[in-house]
This record gives structure tokens, C-alpha cells and sequence, in this order.
């Protein structure tokens, strides 16, 4: 399963590549950013390629939504995340896909077919980023922490209240950064390059394979209070594990 995996991620970013160079059509979805003919074309190939593998396993993907097979598989699949960067030419966007097996993430996998990196995991293996293993970082402290976030795209009561909890997080950080990607935010929460990260509003192809990755690199992931976190649920915290509990505090202080 790891080299299906790895071969079609790939191959996946290399659409996203080709695709670059392209008169794309988009399309603007309510409240949910872009959709282009790069996504739907990355995710066609995904999904034909696990049909082709693993005939009969359950498929959860962005923008198809879920098409249910026999037995305890299911893959949850983004094509594209950090379409709206993409589109604007900004090189920070991915291909995700994680397997999930009796309601459990069980390989994940992040691709960056820009900067070629290839985040991997599977359960109770490691993680690592273009074979090299990873870790979180060591820092103890939120104050000398570089953070991530990302932020809803609906307006109004939600997004001040997703403000209000940046400015807790701002003030009490070294820095925030907002990449616009959150399987990007996990991945490099997972090598050290951020100690943190927070969201809400996501969905479960945009963390499924980040969740994994982090955990196999010896971090924490729960929700913004500190339980245990399923890639359903609406809200993530990932971290080093060091800072976690400093970071619950923050937000919900």
C-alpha cells in the first residue's frame, strides 16, 4: 500500500504541475473558495487509480463527495488543497490522501509538487519527509514558538471570533503564519518547522493525512479543548505536545 500510495501522489502533483501552465477554467463555490479543472482532474485520476487497486474500498474526496464500497476502507482524498493560492500562482498548495481502516487514519500522505516534498506516515512506523524521518520540534514554550493558523471563509460572527482567538495566540507566539493550506500546516508541524497549529471549520480530507503524519513524528493532535481529535470533527490542534496544553489555554482563555 505504501508504493500505490507514493507512486500516485505523485503522479497526482505532476497534474497539478502541468496544470500551472494552463487557461484553467474556475469556478467560485459559496463560502468555500475556488474549484478548478486541475482539482477535478487530479481528483478523477485518484480515485480511478484506487478503483483500479482496491476495488471495492470507500472513497471520501472533496470534490466528489463520499461514494461507499463494501468493507472497513476508505480513502479520504484532497486533490488540491490551497486551490486558492493555486490559482492566484502562489507555490503553496498539495495533494493529500490517507487511508483509513475500522474508522482509524492509518497511512497518510502530503505532496508539494512545487517544493518536491513528500510527507509520509503509517501508523506506528514514523513519519517521514521524502524518506528522511521527521520530528516535532522541541520547543517548551508558546512564547518562543512560530505558529499556524487558517481562518473560515464565511464572514461575520465567525471569522471575529476566529480573530479574537489569532490575537491570543499573536500575542503570546513568537509569530503566526497563515499559509493557506492545512495539510501544509500539519506537514510542517510534523518536521519542526512550526510548533503549532490551529483551525476550525475544516473538513476531514483536509487534515486526514496530517493528523497521521503528525502524530508519527511524536506530536499531539486533540480539538481546541484538549480532547482526543478525529479528522470529522470541525476543529484541530496539532502541536509539538510540549506547548499543547499552553495552546488550550490560549484559546480558550
Amino acid at each position: 500500500m505504501e508504493k500505490f500510495v507514493k507512486n500516485t501522489i505523485l503522479a497526482a502533483g505532476n497534474i497539478l504541475l502541468k496544470s500551472r501552465k494552463k487557461n484553467l477554467k474556475i469556478e467560485k463555490k459559496e463560502n468555500a473558495g475556488y474549484v478548478t479543472e486541475a482539482d477535478l482532474e487530479c481528483e478523477k485520476f485518484i480515485i480511478e487509480s484506487i478503483s483500479n487497486e482496491f476495488p471495492g474500498h470507500s472513497v471520501l474526496a472533496e470534490e466528489g463527495g463520499e461514494q461507499l464500497g463494501h468493507g472497513e476502507y476508505k480513502w479520504i482524498i484532497d486533490p488540491l488543497d490551497g486551490t486558492t493560492n493555486f490559482v492566484h500562482g502562489l507555490p503553496c498548495f498539495c495533494v493529500s490522501i490517507a487511508c483509513e481502516y475500522k474508522d482509524e487514519i492509518i497511512i497518510g500522505a502530503i505532496y508539494n509538487p512545487v517544493t518536491n516534498e513528500l510527507f509520509f506516515a503509517e501508523k506506528g512506523k514514523g513519519a517521514y519527509l521524502n524518506d528522511e524521518q521527521i520530528t516535532v520540534s522541541k520547543k517548551e514554550r508558546v512564547s518562543d514558538s512560530l505558529l499556524a493558523t487558517g481562518f473560515y471563509y464565511h464572514k461575520g460572527e465567525k471569522l471575529d471570533t476566529a480573530i479574537d482567538k489569532f490575537r491570543k495566540l499573536k500575542q503570546g507566539s513568537m509569530a503566526v503564519r497563515r499559509m493557506g493550506s492545512a495539510a501544509i500546516d500539519l506537514a510542517y508541524t510534523a518536521c519542526g518547522i512550526f510548533d503549532g497549529y490551529w483551525e476550525k471549520g475544516i473538513s476531514p480530507w483536509d487534515v486526514a493525512a496530517g493528523l497521521l503524519i503528525v502524530k508519527e513524528a511524536g506530536g499531539r493532535v486533540s480539538n481546541y479543548t484538549g480532547r482526543d481529535s478525529s479528522v470529522y470533527d470541525r476543529e484541530i490542534l496539532a502541536s509539538n505536545g510540549l506547548i499543547h496544553q499552553e495552546m488550550v489555554d490560549l484559546l480558550n482563555g
